[in-house]
């Protein structure tokens, strides 16, 4: 089922210029109506304040401000003007407790380098129908660390935000138009042509097949074996 993104705006944030690019282009296929870019977690703070977009999909690893970090001031600061907007975080980390950190300082999806189109869908789709309550106690704020595990007993939660993000609800269609399509493939033949990458070589590369569940995630000692 497609959905209508005309109307939503995402921030990405990513110091790597032919990621941020990429992951730019592939949104604006989607059919997002506005798609805003930072280079590190400080300025993407910045664009977050101004224009308080509706979904934030930012890279771990960044200097002077990581992906956490960002995430754990847009959840704690209380000059923040959306602390329940939903974040994805990109990285290309898959141990268990780097996933659980990441969870622990309100990170609502988390999606592995490299990644297909299909895996940003995915994690988009995993927002809308499958939205995270958010659960406030006195040592957490964020998404609910849990999944479908039946009726939350504690602090008062809340999931209207994401919601009012598709006023419109379903359509049968994707509503990326021809320009946008065309945008986009414009924007990755220059991505292309800077990063040297061949006319028939793939930019996104082959899925890395982790479940979006953080309780799913790998055990370390698995990894270690494998």
């Amino acid at each position: 089922m497609a959905y209508n993104f005309n109307s939503v705006t995402v921030l990405v944030v990513d110091d790597n210029i032919p990621m941020l690019q990429i992951t730019k282009s592939l949104l604006l296929t989607f059919g997002v109506g506005n798609v805003l870019t930072a280079k590190d977690g400080e300025a993407a703070f910045e664009l977050f304040q101004r224009y308080d977009p509706d979904l934030i999909i930012t890279d771990w690893m960044m200097r002077p401000m990581d992906g956490i970090t960002l995430a754990k001031k847009i959840r704690r600061d209380k000059t923040a003007k959306n602390p329940y907007v939903p974040i994805i975080l990109m990285t290309g980390f898959s141990e268990k407790h780097r996933i659980f950190e990441a969870r622990d300082e309100g990170i609502t999806e988390i999606l592995v380098k490299p990644f297909k189109a299909r895996d940003l869908y995915k994690r988009l789709f995993q927002i809308i129908e499958k939205p995270r309550q958010f659960v406030r106690s006195e040592n957490f704020f964020g998404p609910d660390r849990r999944r479908n595990n039946g009726e939350y007993q504690g602090p008062r939660r809340r999931q209207e935000d994401v919601a009012k993000m598709f006023p419109e609800g379903r359509v049968e269609m994707s509503h990326a138009t021809k320009k946008d399509l065309e945008n986009a493939r414009k924007h990755l033949d220059e991505v292309r042509s800077k990063a040297g990458i061949a006319e028939n070589e793939e930019i996104t590369i082959t899925d890395y097949n982790i479940e979006v569940d953080f309780v799913e995630a790998k055990d370390d000692d698995d990894n270690n074996n494998e």
